[in-house]
This record gives C-alpha cells, sequence and structure tokens, in this order.
C-alpha cells in the first residue's frame, strides 16, 4: 500500500497539459458494445476505473488492445450479458454497460452498482427510461435483470437531469425504430461528447447539451476513431490547487467554456484567470477571500469540485457557505479537513467555513476521490507534513497528479506505508 506525503510548498509555477476525462471515457467505452466495426478511442487516461471498465468488456466478449494513450475495441459478437458483481460494485459507471446490451442484446443481468460512497445514486431513472423503451425488469438479490425482444422508440422525461441515465438511454435508443426523445436531460460535456462519438459511429442524435435529445434509431453502429475531451474535474483541481499557494500556472488542453462556474468563483475569491480557446491561466497572487457555491447540475457548479473548493476555503479569509444539492454524503471530507484545524460546521445540505489561523499537516485518509484532491490541497498550504492514506481513491480519477504537482513546484511525493 502506498500513501501520499505533501508538505507546505511554494507557489504553483509553470504549466501543465491536462489528461483525457474519465467521466467522458467510461460511457464511450460502454458505447463500443453498440458498434460491430473497430472503434479507437484516443486521449484515454491510464486509470484505474479505465482498466475496470475494460476488464468488464472483455467479460461480456469486447476484444480490447491498448496503442498508447488509445484503447482499440472490437465487438463482433456479445458472448455475454451478465455484468459479474466483483466488477460493476467497485465503479458505478459499470451500469452503462445496460442500455448498450439491452439495445444489442436484448437482454442483461447487472449488479447494482458501487463506486464512492458520496450517497445515494439510486437507478430508477435508468431503469424507467428502459421500461418506457419496452423492456421488462426485474429487481432482485441485488441484480437487475431486464428482458426485450426489441427496444422501441419513446418519449421520456427525467425527473432530474441524471447524466447516467441520461447517456445510458440515449445509448440504448441509437437502434430503436422510430424517434426516442429524452426531455431534461443532462448537459454536460462528457454527454454532448458521447454524443458525437456515436454519431460517428453512424448514430442520428440531436440536441445533446441542450436539455431535449432527439434519437433517429438506426439499423446498426459501426466503428470510428476518435478522440476524446480533456477533463474538466481534473483542470479545476489544479486550478484550486494554484489559488492554495498563491501560485502561477497555466492549464493546456481545455477549454475554459467547460470550466465557467469554477473560473467564476475563483475570480470572485480574488484570483486573476486569462481565458484562450484551448487553454487557461491562473494567477491567485491576491488574497483570497470565502466565497459562497451552491453545487447545480451543469452548468451550475459541479459537485466533482466542492470538495477542492472546501479545502481552498479553509485557507483564506472571512466566511462561506457550501451548499450541495445534489449528493447527501458529499462532505465525507470535512472531518478530514477537521482533522488539519479546519474550522468547518455541517447544517444538513451545507458547509459553514470560517478563517482560522492556519491549517497544519496530519495524518488523514482520502475517503472518497475529491476528498483525496482536497486533502492534497489541503496539504499543500498546511504548515508541517500531511500524509494522505488509501490513495486508491485518488488514481480512480487523477492521472498521474503527483508528478504533475511536481513538475510545477509542490512538495509532494509517494511512499509506502508503514506497516
Amino acid at each position: 500500500m502506498e500513501k501520499i506525503i505533501v508538505k507546505k510548498s511554494a507557489p504553483l509555477s509553470g504549466s501543465i497539459s491536462i489528461s483525457g476525462s474519465k467521466n467522458a471515457s467510461l460511457p464511450i467505452l460502454a458505447a463500443t458494445l453498440l458498434c460491430t466495426g473497430k472503434c479507437t478511442i484516443k486521449n484515454v487516461p491510464p486509470l484505474s476505473d479505465v482498466k475496470l471498465m475494460c476488464s468488464l468488456l472483455e467479460s461480456l466478449g469486447a476484444k480490447i488492445s491498448f496503442e498508447g494513450k488509445n484503447i482499440i475495441v472490437c465487438v463482433p459478437k456479445l458472448k455475454s450479458h451478465i455484468a459479474p458483481y466483483e466488477q460493476v460494485s467497485k465503479m458505478r459507471a459499470s451500469f452503462l454497460v445496460m442500455g448498450p446490451l439491452l439495445a444489442r442484446y436484448g437482454r442483461t443481468r447487472i449488479s447494482l452498482p458501487g463506486g464512492c460512497p458520496i450517497g445515494q445514486r439510486p437507478v430508477d431513472l435508468h431503469l424507467k427510461g428502459f421500461a418506457a423503451m419496452g423492456a421488462k425488469i426485474n429487481l432482485g438479490h441485488g441484480y437487475v435483470e431486464a428482458k426485450t425482444d426489441k427496444l422501441h422508440s419513446a418519449k421520456i422525461y427525467l425527473d432530474f437531469p441524471s447524466v447516467g441515465a441520461t447517456e445510458n438511454l440515449m445509448m440504448a435508443a441509437t437502434l430503436c425504430d422510430g424517434q426516442t426523445i429524452i426531455e431534461n436531460a443532462a448537459t454536460e460535456p462528457e454527454i454532448v461528447d458521447l454524443a458525437n462519438f456515436l454519431n460517428n459511429c453512424g448514430a442520428k442524435i440531436s440536441g445533446a447539451g441542450l436539455g431535449t435529445i432527439c434519437i433517429d434509431g438506426v439499423n446498426e453502429l459501426s466503428g470510428c476513431e476518435y478522440n476524446v475531451i480533456s477533463d474538466r474535474i481534473e483542470a479545476g483541481t489544479f486550478m484550486v490547487a494554484a489559488a492554495a499557494t498563491h501560485g502561477c500556472i497555466k492549464l493546456e488542453n481545455i477549454p475554459p467554456s467547460h470550466l465557467k462556474p469554477v473560473i467564476a468563483k475563483l475570480r470572485e475569491m480574488g484570483a486573476v484567470i486569462e481565458e484562450g480557446e484551448n487553454h487557461i491561466s491562473i494567477d491567485a497572487d491576491a488574497k483570497l477571500k470565502c466565497v459562497d457555491i451552491k453545487t447545480l447540475p451543469y452548468p451550475g457548479f459541479p459537485t466533482d469540485m466542492q470538495a477542492q473548493m472546501g479545502a481552498l476555503m479553509s485557507t483564506v479569509q472571512g466566511t462561506g457557505i457550501i451548499t450541495e444539492t445534489i449528493f447527501e454524503n458529499r462532505f465525507l471530507y470535512v472531518s478530514e479537513l477537521q482533522r488539519m484545524g479546519a474550522n468547518i460546521k455541517i447544517d444538513g445540505r451545507c458547509a459553514i467555513i470560517d478563517e482560522v489561523r492556519h491549517i497544519s499537516g496530519a495524518r488523514v485518509n482520502a475517503t472518497d476521490l475529491r476528498c483525496g484532491a482536497a486533502l492534497i490541497i489541503a496539504g499543500l498550504a498546511a504548515k508541517g507534513d500531511t500524509e494522505i492514506g488509501s490513495i486508491w481513491h485518488i488514481e480512480r480519477g487523477y492521472c498521474d497528479i503527483v508528478e504533475k504537482l511536481q513538475r510545477l513546484g509542490a512538495n509532494i511525493e509517494k511512499s509506502e506505508c508503514d506497516l
């Protein structure tokens, strides 16, 4: 087992290139199950979640090979409709194979999903959508079973703009007869990326990113070469790390339009941010102040960035309130920051953060992916050494985060855990 040691760092400086998006790569990999031809997916980050998805696809019949950051997937014929518990329980995105399996195979049996313990993320919106498209659903013993002779088109309204449900239903609808309409659909950049991939394979999808998606079914999808978008959450995390150290860095290979709410809040705190066509520069030399944040579905402030902002706000002047509206357990990181001296109080869905003289290094634990990122950010600003355990959570979503921070001048390293 490894741990990450972080020490108070000088202002970060320099530039780095942002990796491909994990949250775009996983649904695109799941979507290759719909394709009869070869798919070459480029700019895929070499993360543990990506490896888990590839392992799941292979168990279903996919043939996968790797060429650098490219993953080549061929699924001429599916050999199984069962997504095993051992794989699905480790990663929630595994549930995204349900739509492709129903569309191409007509049946599936899949374990209820796992992932980070950040709160309830029910799959009822997925299942109601599949039922509207003609699937017969049975739940029992921790599994979901679904069967259909042939999915048909439907008009589906999502009670909440769920990213996963939008992706799953959009994939399933590509091979339906007629036109399927998904209203109140999620609008995240990752939704648009999945639609673009499917269209490159021969699907007919319009409206992705606009709230109402129309899918005209086709008989089959071929393969294609496709370049995954960059990871907006990784980019946001590095921007916050720069702010915590009063640094000045440039992030390459990231469109600022994907990070509007994060950029707006960092500017409100006092950082100077310049936006280019495909890069962002942040200068946080000035004194920063707390702000109020409310997480919302895209294009609102992303829930995946609130823990990092909570860590930053624990190191600056003033009082700020973070209101979490997406996941009820997103504040698991707070108790770890409190171990470092942060003054944070939880009141229902709100975290109230008051300034302290300084936070101090401590032994802490990454309870989930974004908690781990928050602890790294806090460690960069804290007096003394911060020792972070359970770093496998961090490695689920951040590609070479230690090495990238080192290139920016951070005092951070990996080491073996003490026995």
